[in-house]
């Protein structure tokens, strides 16, 4: 069977599941969604409420006509409905045995079935109500954990980024019409020279527009994380600064060197921003393939964090940063392990962190840029968790109201784009194929939103989804 044929096959169905949390709860949303909606309501309560009206209704069995429960219906004809389709959902007492007997009463009805992860919300793209970006919105407002990420999920599903990207492709076609028109016109030297020039700047702009949108990891950082790597050598105290900061006990603490052997990782709320705080290994020559390992995995860490918090001991008797200290160094790394630490060090930020403060004596002076701390005791910890908020806070919020690339798959499509686009440039290529290469843009494009067939993707987007959704 053709993948068209399978989803007209799907489509003809109409589909049940539960839109709520599973589990026992006070209400549970069953939704319903397909051509045959109308007959399961009327099977179950009888006559069609009123459209978009919550009604209180009894819902009995259709096969022998015994109560069910009490709950409200809500009817949705299509196409004024979430998925373009007939649409209804009934809010019932949420105990299994309710939700259980209200679904299997719904699948007496023929031509109905239980619903795939995410099939509502692609029945709603396959009709035309959203596209590919407000679907991935819509996803990452589902699994939001912090207020930023809600802010910036909720705006992406009402079409922030749909109306950016659309705005970008309208260009685009705006630049290859011209293109095609000297084409047209090929003879005629003055129409070609001048269309050319027309379509070249609207290109131009185009690259510049989408330089400045990809190289904003702002989104990306939002949604994913800010993410913050505990470093340093073996026992400065990273383990126990990772459970003073995650306020439980997360990793292993001991005296003996090379504890930590692999990546710990711990999800904060600072301020509605996420953080993804990562305990790593002691960084030292490795005594052994484990602890290698470990190290290995620490400084991948550290090359592809957002910040480094580089911890120290204070009783150990060189902490003290070089006169030249940038932010941190291989200053107490063996010579095996400093090299690839401070090739790291030169591209990402750094804090300085000097820990076991309640050992040394109180006057000893803490050189500017160093954040003291006793992991033991929590002092400094409130200047270190500000010092977090505010770095995680910059890195990820946005001085204007322009919506931010948030997902890999975005991120290929664009450079694809602004690749072609680059060529297209050259003064060398011929008419026909500049042609071309506006053609290949456009379809990295409309991929974004879901214009061009992305069939390879859509089964991993929707997939995200739970069951109801």
């Amino acid at each position: 069977m053709s993948p068209d044929i399978a989803a007209s096959k799907c489509l003809a169905d109409t589909i049940v599941a539960l839109a709520s949390g599973a589990g026992r709860a006070a209400v549970a949303v069953i939704r319903v969604s397909g051509p045959r909606t109308r007959d399961v309501l009327e099977a179950l309560c009888g006559a069609l409420p009123e459209p978009r009206h919550a009604t209180l209704r009894k819902l009995r069995d259709p096969r022998g006509g015994v109560l069910i429960d009490r709950g409200l219906v809500l009817w949705f004809p299509a196409p004024a409905s979430f998925t373009g389709e007939d649409m209804a959902e009934l809010h019932v007492h949420g105990s299994r045995a309710v939700i259980r007997e209200v679904i299997d009463a719904t699948l007496t009805v023929e031509g109905t079935r239980l619903a795939e992860p995410g099939e509502f919300a692609r029945r709603a793209f396959e009709n035309g109500k959203i596209d590919l970006t407000e679907v991935e919105g819509l996803a990452d407002l589902v699994n939001a954990e912090t207020e930023a990420q809600r802010r910036q999920a909720l705006a992406q599903s009402e079409g922030s980024l749909r109306t950016l990207y659309e705005g970008w492709r309208a260009e685009l076609l705006k630049a290859q019409a011209l293109m095609e028109a000297g084409l047209d016109f090929a003879d005629e030297d003055d129409v070609v020279a001048d269309v050319a020039v027309k379509s070249e700047a609207i290109v131009a702009g185009l690259l510049q527009s989408i330089s400045h949108h990809l190289a904003d990891r702002r989104g990306e950082r939002l949604r994913d994380g800010f993410r913050v790597v505990i470093a340093g050598p073996p026992n400065a105290g990273k383990s126990s600064l990772l459970n003073a900061l995650a306020r439980r006990d997360v990793a292993i603490v001991s005296e003996e060197a090379g504890t930590t052997r692999d990546v710990i990782e711990v999800h904060l709320d600072l301020a509605g921003i996420p953080v993804l705080l990562i305990d790593t290994a002691g960084l030292r020559e490795a005594q052994g393939q484990v602890e290698a390992e470990g190290v290995r995995r620490a400084l991948a860490r550290a090359e592809q964090a957002d910040l480094v918090l580089f911890l120290v001991d204070a009783t150990a008797p060189q902490w003290t940063p070089p006169p030249d200290f940038r932010g941190f160094g291989g200053f107490l790394l063996s010579d095996a392990v400093s090299p690839q630490f401070d090739a790291v060090s030169t591209q990402i930020t750094a804090i300085l962190v000097l820990n076991k403060r309640d050992l040394v004596p109180p006057e000893m002076p803490v050189p500017d840029g160093v954040i003291a701390i006793s992991a033991k005791t929590g002092e400094g910890l409130d200047v270190l968790l500000k010092s977090l908020e505010n770095l995680a806070i910059s890195a990820t919020s946005s001085g204007s109201c322009a919506p931010l690339l948030t997902r890999t798959r975005h991120r290929v499509e664009l450079e694809s784009a602004h690749y072609t686009l680059s060529r297209l440039m050259d003064k060398s290529l011929i008419p026909e194929l500049k042609a071309e290469e506006l053609r290949v843009a456009a379809r990295h494009l409309g991929r974004l939103t879901g214009h061009i067939d992305v069939e390879d993707v859509l089964g991993a987007i929707f997939a995200e989804f739970c069951i109801g959704k």
